[in-house]
């Protein structure tokens, strides 16, 4: 058996349904419309979320809750995945994390925290580094410097 050999099993394999292409095809005529009426004319139908003049579900429910638009996105990143990327003396930074694919996308700031553990010295400057973390890069003989 070749790749160009390879085919489906007969019949798992069915035909797109042609409409209105003659009476003798079976789907000729209203080509499966029905009869008159408003979803039997070429571009008829109702609109996404139009019941009928009924009161639309989103406009009976309430509006709730707000978007903060001064709200700070800030990317997470744990020592476990420090410890997974750099080498020994390397300076970690922002553009040093988005090389390394460890954050991605917009953000306002980059928060180390104290997750996993670090056995080699590192030179961290970020905008935000936990408790935790500072003791853990200290201990291991790195330095941290908050920017």
């Amino acid at each position: 058996m070749k790749l160009h050999e390879l085919k489906p099993a007969a019949g798992a394999r069915k035909g797109r349904k042609r409409l209105g292409r003659g009476v003798g095809s079976g789907w000729g005529c209203t080509a499966g419309r029905g009869t008159k009426g408003q979803n039997s004319r070429s571009g008829g139908g109702v609109r996404p979320g139009y019941e009928g003049g009924q009161m639309p579900i989103h406009r009976r429910l309430p509006k709730r809750g707000f978007t903060n638009i001064f709200k700070k996105r800030i990317a997470v990143v744990n020592l476990r995945d420090l410890a997974r990327t750099f080498e020994s003396g390397a300076t970690v930074d922002e553009a040093a994390l988005v090389q390394s694919g460890l954050i991605k996308g917009p953000r306002d700031g980059v928060k180390l925290l104290g997750s996993g553990e670090i056995d080699r010295p590192l030179t961290v400057r970020l905008d935000a580094v936990s408790k935790s973390a500072r003791e853990k890069i200290e201990a291991a003989g790195g330095s941290i410097e908050v920017v």
